[in-house]
């Protein structure tokens, strides 16, 4: 049984394969046990995703329609108007969300796009959410600026392991996604960072990529895990499906080896019934996309996220960006709770 009051950055592929080797039931139990330490159980991270540039990416991943090297059928578009930007994201305040997240199909940022990029997030702090954003590599100076123009979030996807990366991308290094995640560290931005699932990786790929996220000196404070969405005219259109029951072990592992990090439900949701979404919430997921679109891939629609939120008992977290707890802070509060139950009474929410 692991401890729940741990927060590991030391993990070996030897513990995180017996996790997965765990039977279902008892899996999912120690995932559970873990998430009420450090979450409300019933409570989900909102966030909204904008497509702020969309097509012409020099990028070769084989999941990604967005990519000039790919036949799909995609209409390139360019910066969107800051305008534009901020309009969307009082549309998502409204829907509910709490932090807005905006993608630029590029490379790299570049600096000619840098001041309007600067202005989108002063625009969305100053109504009140979260912001996130994903523009491709960034040097140090980017990132710092980033940082000073008050951007809470800096996507970064390892998308799978290294020794499998070659097989997925050959236009950018692993490495240089890691000093991507460097920069937005020591700018003092969060980390947003998982990976896609169903690329035909094998198990040890995702043993090998939970063990780079889990063992980075601080975790990712969010972690978002997709299912692959295959794409007509990229080269992964005909990949083979992945168990549903392997994804929900990936989640519930993840879970286990960052216990103090939102485990988001990304992309790939419109693949999954309510009953396997259901599951993927009981082993951890506590954040999801929500909106009618996933940059350039269908999301369910916000209204039958809101259906099967109440028929779940499940509700939006409300979290204010500054306050967010550290690790060290949760442990804090962990260890001044020991002598309460260890469950908490659901039904008195």
């Amino acid at each position: 049984m692991i401890q729940v009051n741990s927060v590991r950055h030391d993990w070996s592929e030897a513990e995180i394969a017996a996790l997965f080797e765990l039977p279902f039931n008892d899996l999912m139990f120690q995932a559970q046990s873990v998430h009420r330490q450090f979450f409300d159980a019933n409570a989900v991270q909102i966030s909204t995703l904008l497509s702020i540039k969309t097509g012409a990416c020099p990028e070769d991943c084989k999941y990604c329609p967005q990519s000039i090297h790919h036949g799909a059928e995609l209409e390139a578009e360019k910066l969107m108007q800051v305008q534009a930007v901020l309009e969307e994201a009082q549309a998502a305040q409204a829907a509910g969300a709490s932090r807005f997240c905006m993608g630029a199909a590029w490379k790299h940022l570049r600096a000619k796009d840098m001041p309007y990029v600067l202005q989108m997030i002063r625009g969305v702090k100053a109504l009140g959410l979260e912001t996130c954003m994903t523009l491709g590599m960034l040097k140090a100076e980017q990132a710092q600026e980033l940082a000073e123009a008050g951007l809470d979030y800096y996507n970064h996807n390892l998308d799978t392991s290294e020794a499998y990366y070659g097989q997925i991308i050959t236009t950018r290094r692993y490495q240089d996604r890691l000093d991507t995640l460097s920069h937005v560290r020591s700018a003092g931005m969060k980390v947003c960072c998982g990976g896609i699932l169903g690329m035909g990786e094998s198990r040890q790929d995702r043993i090998s990529l939970l063990k780079t996220l889990a063992c980075f000196p601080e975790h990712p404070e969010s972690v978002p895990v997709n299912l692959l969405v295959r794409v007509a005219g990229t080269p992964l259109e005909d990949a083979p499906d992945l168990d549903p029951f392997e994804f929900i072990r990936t989640l519930a592992v993840a879970r286990i080896l960052m216990p103090a990090s939102h485990l988001r439900l990304s992309a790939g949701r419109t693949d999954m019934n309510e009953q396997m979404q259901a599951l993927c919430f009981m082993a951890g997921a506590n954040s999801i996309f929500y909106g009618e679109r996933l940059l350039t891939t269908e999301n369910p629609q916000a209204e039958a996220d809101k259906a099967l939120f109440a028929r779940l008992g499940l509700y939006p977290e409300e979290v204010s960006p500054d306050r967010q707890p550290t690790e060290a802070q949760l442990l804090h509060q962990i260890e001044a709770q020991q002598d309460q139950a260890f469950f908490y009474d659901a039904m008195s929410r």
